[in-house]
């Protein structure tokens, strides 16, 4: 299974972005999805997640309300919407696929992740 991330970029507090993770090479719907994020200095945490059927998802705290996580099945693909970015949304972001169907939100729940794309939000 390969995990392919994309959509991030350098944005301006307040601005949005939305990032995609296509995968190929495995079976994408049976498993939940979520995405990470990693600062410099600082341990991989958990972002946003999704079940398999879409009808469950979790979100981090500090982005409750401005994230959304959202799946599209038939193209194999994960997004992460993300609107009024704070300079603390800076990190590194990663897609995941988990282990099972349900939402997970430890890394230990996921055994598949892609490479990462940048955001950097600017004050």
């Amino acid at each position: 299974v390969q995990l392919q991330a994309s959509g991030g970029g350098l944005v301006q507090a307040g601005g949005s972005l939305r990032l995609s993770c296509a995968a190929s090479g495995g079976t994408f719907s049976w498993y939940g999805l979520g995405w990470f994020r990693q600062a410099p200095g600082k341990e991989r945490e958990i972002v946003a997640a999704v079940s398999r059927s879409g009808s469950s998802t979790y979100y981090m705290d500090s982005v409750k309300g401005r994230f959304t996580i959202s799946r599209d099945n038939a193209k194999d693909t994960v997004y992460l919407q993300m609107n009024s970015l704070k300079p603390e949304d800076t990190a590194v972001y990663y897609c995941a696929r988990g282990a099972t169907a349900l939402v997970a939100t430890t890394t230990t729940g996921y055994n598949y992740w892609g490479q990462g794309t940048q955001v950097t939000v600017s004050s």
